[in-house]
């Protein structure tokens, strides 16, 4: 069982008072020192077995979870990696008893990036594992479906409460305008009136209408929205730190937020990107006042939590190579003028950094004021408060074995990834296959798992039907962080599309796009028999689709280009803007 909740009879620790009273008589307790700590927001990783990692340790990514806690007083923490839900929850428990043992006890909020789909791309987000496994958000947007979206939302909140996880460092509503960038899968798609729907029935799944004790707080990001990236780069490297509108369509990217705030957001994070040509000063969006303060706040009108993208003010080593700070357009600057633009632009938090001395500094050399310190602190606290940290941080290690992953939840997601499904040809009726158990040719899926639907021969001749999956192409880049995101060109060369086009022209083939991006592919949609998009699918849900055992359902959430050179002459704030596309958004056949 967790351990007693931890009360020496401090008002701030008592629940019949008010949350403003309880915030007040700990703001006025606190040092400086502790102040700081709660400004900063990184990653922290755990063992599989459970066991926080601490300094020393073999660990895919270092850290000193004691000190952190204890000499860095921070008690805000993204949970890096997963394991079973019971050593999950002990972690979670452990990290807790190292919080109650500081000299306030003040809890630990931990977070998470999304991890309830099929992504590989450890930069932004994990995989399933042991929580219920559905379709990327452009596959919920498929559907468009608010209330399956809320669905989600209340399944993968009650997952995440189970172990412990108290802020979803998503949804995720830049709009997918730009056909390169590497973020995409993660949004709603291109369209924002969809996205401004989808978005408010996501947040009310995880906050609930008012936020609470039973709520995971959401991060909503990237504020202003992050998709118009020049070239389809993207800003967590220097070369995509330029976001352009040469379309003029600034406020069209907004409108998502707008409904994310109208539906009670408890937080927001602005992007890495730096504004080039608009009357924003050209300056990261965590630097930016005119954009945070002035926009966000003053226009906009959000009273929550402003967290920076992580890594704005320190040089990091990621995966063993050492990346500069995102602090685009101030470059220039010291890691201690960062903080104090950041902060003058009104970030209440730094996230993926932990260094709370700064702002120390900053505030016993007369730099910033602590009042301007104290205002961000009330708003981390209040949201601790709310959520019932202060009343009860611990989890039962018990309770998340039974609920995370339960079988109502993975049958839940299993058939959201079956209705995502967009078919876009289906040549002489191909789908569904109505042959008995024919003949299968397959590649890219499970051998076993095609077993069950029909025989698996080794030679496509011999087939009646092959069943191929490929998946969005992209450039190979150098570098070990950035090979993750899958950036750059979204057709396939010739070497790769020679064995594609042979094998299409052999037998007929039913061909299963994973679309991470909106790929590039005119000649296999001329020459295939069938050609299904998935956003994050099983085989199972794929073959499922194929044999009438189950009904796709989805349209396309963004269109997909006919060509390359479509792309490039697009213009990255616009939605639908290449010329001629392939499939046109909304694009999708019933069978």
């Amino acid at each position: 069982m967790p351990p007693a909740v931890r009360n020496d009879g401090h008002p701030y620790q008592d629940p019949a008072r008010s949350v403003d009273e309880r915030v007040d008589d700990l703001v006025a307790r606190m040092t400086l020192e502790e102040k700081a700590g709660l400004l900063f927001h990184t990653v922290l990783p755990m063992h599989p077995d459970g066991r926080p990692v601490q300094l020393g340790d073999e660990a895919f990514v270092p850290a000193d979870t004691t000190g952190a806690i204890r000499s860095k007083l921070m008690s805000h923490f993204n949970l890096f990696g997963t394991a079973a839900p019971r050593q999950m929850a002990q972690w979670h428990n452990t990290v807790q008893e190292f919080a109650a043992g500081t000299r306030l006890g003040i809890p630990v909020t931990v977070s998470t990036d999304p991890r309830h789909s099929f992504t590989t791309n450890l930069g932004a987000s994990m995989s399933a594992g042991a929580f219920s496994a559905w379709p990327e958000p452009t596959g919920l947007a498929a559907v468009r479906d608010p209330e399956l979206v809320r669905r989600f939302a209340d399944i993968a909140r009650r997952e995440y409460l189970a172990v412990g996880l108290r802020v979803a460092l998503h949804p995720q509503i830049d709009l997918a305008t730009e056909p390169r960038w590497s973020r995409q899968s993660a949004t709603f798609g291109a369209d924002a009136v969809l996205t401004g729907e989808l978005v408010q029935a996501y947040i009310l799944g995880f906050q609930g209408e008012r936020l609470g004790a039973d709520s995971v707080a959401t991060m909503v990001k990237h504020f202003p929205g992050g998709g118009p990236q020049k070239d389809g780069e993207d800003p967590h490297f220097a070369h995509g730190k330029e976001q352009i509108y040469p379309g003029g369509m600034r406020e069209y990217h907004l409108a998502p937020f707008k409904a994310a705030i109208a539906a009670g957001a408890s937080q927001m994070m602005p992007y890495y990107g730096q504004p080039i040509g608009t009357d924003w000063e050209e300056v990261g969006f965590g630097f930016n006042r005119g954009v945070v303060t002035g926009l966000l706040r003053e226009r906009l009108g959000f009273e929550g939590i402003v967290c920076t993208d992580w890594g704005l003010l320190t040089d990091h080593e990621i995966f063993g190579e050492l990346h500069q700070a995102r602090a685009w357009g101030v470059e220039h600057l010291t890691v201690a003028e960062r903080a104090a633009k950041a902060l003058d632009a009104g970030a209440d938090q730094f996230g993926g950094e932990e260094c709370p001395e700064v702002v120390v500094e900053l505030v016993r050399s007369g730099r910033i004021g602590e009042e301007r310190i104290d205002m961000s602190v009330r708003r981390l606290l209040r949201e601790k408060f709310v959520l019932g940290l202060f009343d009860n941080p611990y989890v039962d290690p018990e309770l998340a074995e039974e609920i995370v992953g339960s079988s109502e939840f993975r049958g839940a997601g299993d058939t959201a990834q079956r209705r995502s499904l967009t078919v876009l040809v289906n040549r002489d009726r191909t789908l569904p296959v109505k042959t008995p158990r024919p003949k299968l040719y397959v590649d890219g899926i499970d051998a076993g798992i095609a077993a069950q639907y029909g025989e698996v021969v080794g030679d496509p001749a011999e087939a009646d039907l092959a069943v191929l999956r490929l998946h969005t192409p992209y450039e190979l880049r150098e570098n070990r962080f950035e090979a993750l995101f899958h950036s750059g060109r979204l057709d396939f060369t010739e070497e790769e599309l020679k064995p594609v086009l042979t094998l299409l022209d052999t037998v007929a083939t039913i061909v299963f796009l994973h679309l991470e991006r909106p790929a590039v592919v005119p000649e296999i949609a001329e020459r295939c028999a069938a050609l299904v998009a998935d956003y994050g699918a099983s085989d199972t849900a794929l073959l499922d689709v194929a044999f009438a055992r189950a009904r796709a359902e989805g349209r396309l959430p963004f269109e997909l280009p006919r060509s390359m050179a479509a792309v490039e002459n697009s213009r990255p704030d616009v939605p639908h803007d290449t010329a001629d596309p392939l499939f046109s958004y909304g694009a999708g056949l019933d069978l």
